[in-house]
């Protein structure tokens, strides 16, 4: 079974060792880094944890800094990462689509090897999901290539924790609803959004959108798994959030879960392998 890790983070080397400078100059980088004991990670930290955890490939991306120059530094170095590791690593671009030279950014990156856009964090940006005079230039873009864009999307239940964002499932939906060609991946299961897919009406506006499990072991019991997987088995994609989580504890927390070997390789690879396959041609083809 070939196992993907949809969703995890790396930095340049540089930005991790200076990370305080950076913590000031960006203030939702400062609520989730400035801790010294917040995890970061080079690509070379990546590979080594999928190593060690069995992870076949993951889809790997920067921070979506306020800055598009800072996004722009961290999407050079994932695309030289991915260059460096070409059958490990996926690489997205991060944007801040409020931010001048967004559009630019976008082109750059899908001309140059980009699987997808992503992940996009709003709160971060200090844009609206439902922003469209912000978003309609690079969700364009992402649709004429054919690639994925990936949000970040939060609970609006439950315990508060630093980093903890304010665009939940609603605002999800009203994106898919607005971006209906566009293909979408929503992180954190959506923020709760899939429960909704047993409304028909909703499950209709919803059919291009993928759910990411990342973070899950911080946010939902592991019932969510047998639950989500048994009404939407081809949208949910294994995601980790690494290195917030470890991927061998995640890999070993699903084989607990004891699912049919269907849902399993489905859950683990399956579903980001066809959506990957996709991205990849638009890719090769370059904008």
């Amino acid at each position: 079974m070939t196992i993907i890790d949809f969703h995890t983070h790396i930095f340049p080397p540089d930005l991790i060792s200076t990370r305080g400078e950076y913590a000031v100059r960006d203030r939702w980088f400062r609520l989730l880094y400035s801790n010294s004991r917040a995890r970061m990670a080079s690509a070379e930290d990546l590979v080594r944890s999928m190593d060690a955890a069995g992870v076949d490939r993951a889809v790997a991306f920067g921070f979506a800094f306020a800055d598009q120059g800072l996004c722009r530094w961290c999407n050079s170095y994932v695309l030289d990462a991915a260059r460096r590791y070409p059958d490990r690593l996926i690489p997205f671009a991060v944007l801040n689509p409020g931010a001048p030279g967004a559009e630019d950014e976008a082109l750059r990156v899908l001309g140059t090897g980009a699987y997808g856009i992503g992940e996009l964090m709003p709160d971060a940006g200090e844009y609206a999901l439902t922003d469209w005079g912000a978003l309609d230039p690079v969700m364009d873009i992402a649709r004429q290539a054919g690639v994925p864009v990936l949000i970040h999307v939060n609970e609006q239940l439950g315990h508060v924790y630093e980093g903890k964002g304010g665009h939940g499932p609603d605002q999800a939906y009203r994106l898919a609803q607005h971006y209906p060609n566009n293909t979408l991946i929503f992180a954190h299961w959506g923020g709760g959004l899939p429960f909704y897919e047993l409304m028909p009406e909703v499950r209709q506006s919803l059919r291009r959108v993928y759910y990411d499990t990342a973070a899950s072991l911080y946010l939902y019991d592991d019932a969510v798994f047998r639950h989500v997987l048994s009404w939407a088995a081809d949208k949910v994609l294994w995601a980790t959030d690494y290195p917030l989580i470890s991927q061998k504890r995640f890999v070993q927390r699903v084989a607990g879960l004891a699912l049919a070997p269907d849902l399993l390789a489905k859950l683990m690879g399956d579903n980001a392998a066809g959506l990957l396959r996709r991205a990849a041609d638009s890719a090769e083809k370059g904008m």
